[in-house]
């Protein structure tokens, strides 16, 4: 059978719902795609409660990102053939048995990398890819401190922070989480739930980092602009604890900051840039260089308890559902 998990409207969990369906058949420029993986990310609980704007009335397919393989081609397509392993990362639509989607928006998944493992790395990954290269290139020698360090996101950050020669401070909530931050690039962790975690970073840095990434929000601002130094950058990509909703532009003049919100999708819609970012990403998961702990599973129809755990901050790593 198949079928998609849909948010009927937007509220909490107990919206989700299975949605019965026909196969898709491609169409021009499209494969149908047999998904045997699918990551779940917390963009998925801003869109069905209706932090983030739905574009139908009602039946919205959630889901950001997906791995399977190829069941038939449609019309125009010449770069992919059937059997062939593929991810690709949307705004929204993955949390589907199957799915007919343009070719274009597919990545090859090399050998060495398991389906499940490019499903919950691929959004994440490339969120990494594109903070730590495009919105604040980091250099050597710089300091970085990464909110949410046991997060699916901050595990791959961390690792690709080591990779690259860097030591990165880290903040986490409660000693396992603390514990496995370290384990995966972080020279320091704070355990916000114990410290303050501003006057730690000053410990540590005493003249301030040069750039936060944060994807709290509500819980880590100001303090997060508090951790920089002149001229700092704060790299806001997200609000698991709720928007920042008191931000004001003369907060950026205390150190002469910068802020930036960058999108992952405006990143993929330049040209070349999922294909260079995912086989770079990718090769570091091949070479180990990147480990990908998938550290929670969830049948699809199991879609409401994913949400749950992960609004719960229950989970560590990341998280994939299978059909």
């Amino acid at each position: 059978m198949a079928y998609s998990i849909v948010a009927e409207r937007p509220g909490g969990s107990d919206v989700l719902k299975v949605l019965e369906m026909d196969v898709p058949v491609p169409g021009e420029g499209e494969v149908l795609l047999r998904q045997t993986a699918i990551g779940v990310n917390f963009i998925d609980t801003y869109f069905r409660t209706g932090l983030y704007p739905w574009a139908v009335d009602e039946n919205l397919v959630l889901g950001s990102e997906a791995a399977g393989v190829v069941e038939a081609v449609g019309p125009g397509v010449d770069t992919l053939r059937i059997g062939d392993r593929v991810a690709y990362t949307t705004a929204n639509g993955s949390y589907t048995t199957h799915r007919a989607i343009s070719a274009g928006q597919l990545v090859k998944i090399p050998d060495g990398v398991s389906d499940e493992t490019a499903a919950a790395a691929l959004l994440k990954g490339l969120t990494a890819r594109y903070l730590l290269h495009d919105s604040f290139k980091v250099q050597e020698g710089q300091k970085v401190l990464f909110h949410a360090a046991a997060g699916g996101v901050g595990l791959i950050a961390g690792q690709w922070l080591a990779a690259m020669g860097l030591t990165p401070i880290g903040t986490a909530g409660g000693a396992e989480k603390c514990a496995l931050a370290s384990q995966n690039g972080y020279a320091d962790v704070i355990d916000y739930r114990s410290a303050d975690f501003v006057q730690a970073v000053r410990e540590l840095v005493p003249e301030g980092v040069d750039v936060v990434y944060d994807s709290v929000g509500k819980d880590t601002y100001p303090g997060t602009l508090q951790c920089l130094k002149n001229h700092g950058t704060m790299v806001s990509f997200g609000q698991s604890s709720g928007p920042v909703a008191e931000f004001k532009l003369p907060d950026l003049a205390a150190g002469s900051f910068h802020v930036t919100r960058p999108v992952l999708f405006h990143f993929t819609a330049l040209p070349g840039w999922l294909d260079t970012a995912a086989q770079q990403l990718f090769g570091l998961i091949a070479d180990g260089s990147i480990k990908i702990n998938v550290n929670q599973r969830f049948a699809l129809k199991d879609a409401a308890a994913a949400h749950d755990a992960l609004e719960g901050r229950t989970t560590t790593g990341c998280t994939v559902l299978v059909p």
